[in-house]
């Protein structure tokens, strides 16, 4: 016989080595029925497959929020910047414009223009005939332009 089944080269068995060898046995017989008994329980399985997948959810999402934050922590400085840009343009584009009106309003001054004009202005108010008279004439014109061409046709 073999050592295994707990012979001795003496023929006689040890009850020591039977006995260790039935508790080992045992144990191996226990490791293999639950292994089997794990692999049985679907819904076990089933909770366990559920837990590792909402663990690595988790995982990408912790990971995707940190990228998109990232991204758009970005895009706020450059939007910053851009700003800061726009914004000094304009203050230069406003500046400019301002230097502009200004000179315009200088030659305006200058060359008498505005007075002219409030000078006709109080004229008008002060006498309205002639101005009445050329508007007459204007309308009487073009009166007579559409008379004659009527008769055409």
């Amino acid at each position: 016989m073999s050592d295994k089944n707990g012979s001795t080269s003496a023929g006689k068995p040890d009850v020591a080595a039977l006995r260790e060898d039935i508790k080992q046995t045992r144990a191996e017989l226990g490791e293999t029925v639950q292994a089997l008994a794990a692999k049985a329980d679907v819904k076990a399985r089933a909770k366990e497959q559920v837990e590792q997948t909402k663990q690595r959810a988790k995982a990408q999402v912790h990971e995707t929020t940190g990228k998109v934050r990232e991204a758009a922590a970005a895009a706020v400085g450059v939007a910053s910047e851009k700003v800061r840009t726009a914004k000094a343009q304009a203050g230069d584009k406003v500046a400019l414009a301002g230097d502009k009106v200004a000179l315009a309003s200088d030659k305006v001054k200058e060359s008498g223009a505005l007075d002219k004009a409030y000078d006709a202005r109080a004229q008008v108010e002060r006498n309205p005939i002639p101005f009445a008279a050329v508007l007459a004439a204007g309308v009487a014109l073009v009166g007579i332009i559409l008379i004659v061409r009527g008769r055409r046709k």
